[in-house]
Formats: structure tokens, C-alpha cells, sequence
């Protein structure tokens, strides 16, 4: 990471140096070590990763600062649910369509979309049940909160 006047400098994003002089985007990565040194720009190193979506920062001791855990999953089990009804939305005409004028749903859709309604519902207690944020986040990031029952083929009608 370049850094002038202590502030970060973007790769390919033109900027001014403090003397009033306009550089082009490519101009860091165009100029050598020395011509850096010479406008005040060094190199530091990228701050360390964290997820965004469950911690603030770090603190002076390097700690994860976490977000906070109750307003987290209200956040991720509305999410959740919009998720499963935007899985069943593409589906909702079948059921509608038998309510309608009496063509049924294919029984395994009629399955499907009860595999989506448990497993969104699985997920949202499963959210609820975590105590800290770091649970919630290993939990949010795992495979078993990412996967959803497929779809079955050749259904629509």
C-alpha cells in the first residue's frame, strides 16, 4: 500500500501531491522507488483482513472489535428469509395456477418448496442460537448456512 501525507493512495486513481502537483492514474504504477521517495509517497504495509459484515476493526491490542451480536441476527435471519422467498418466488405461479383453476403442482415442487420453508426456518434458529458474533460469523460462512436444497428439473409446466 503507498501511503502520502498519511493517507492511502488507490493503484490506477489519479491524485495531487502536496506541492499542488496533479499526477495520472497510472503514475504509481509507471514510477520507480526513488521517484515515489522523492514526491513523499512510501510503502506500508495492507492492513490486516477482517470481515466487514461482523467486525469494526481492530483495536490498539490487535483485537477484533466485533459488531453487535443481537442486532447481527436480526440482520441475518431477515436476510435468510428473504433469501429462501426469493428461491420459491420463480415457483409461486404453480401454486397459484392449482388454486386457480385446478392444475396441480408437481408433487416433488410441492416438496421442494417445503424443503426451502424448513431449511430457511433451520437457518434462522441456527442464527438465534449463537451467542457471540464470532459464532454467528463461522456459522454465516460455512457451507451449512450457504447451501439450500436444489430444485428440482423439468417441473415447469
Amino acid at each position: 500500500m503507498f501511503v502520502l501525507d498519511g493517507r492511502p493512495l488507490v493503484l490506477d486513481v489519479p491524485f495531487t501531491g502536496p506541492d499542488g502537483t496533479q499526477y495520472p492514474a497510472n503514475w504509481l504504477r509507471c514510477a520507480t522507488p526513488e521517484e515515489r521517495l522523492a514526491v513523499g509517497i512510501t510503502e506500508a504495509p495492507e492492513p490486516p483482513y477482517y470481515d466487514q459484515r461482523f467486525y469494526w476493526g481492530y483495536d490498539q491490542d490487535a483485537n477484533l472489535i466485533p459488531k453487535d451480536h443481537g442486532q447481527l441476527v436480526t440482520l441475518w435471519s431477515s436476510q435468510t428469509r428473504t433469501t429462501a422467498n426469493t428461491l420459491l418466488f420463480p415457483t409461486d405461479w404453480m401454486i397459484i395456477r392449482e388454486v386457480d383453476n385446478g392444475n396441480p403442482c408437481p408433487a416433488n415442487m410441492k416438496t421442494w418448496r417445503e424443503d426451502i420453508r424448513l431449511a430457511a426456518n433451520q437457518k434462522v434458529s441456527d442464527i438465534e442460537s449463537t451467542t457471540t458474533t464470532e459464532e454467528l460469523a463461522i456459522y454465516v460462512t460455512s457451507p451449512d448456512y450457504s447451501t439450500w436444497p436444489q430444485q428440482p428439473s423439468g417441473d415447469a409446466e
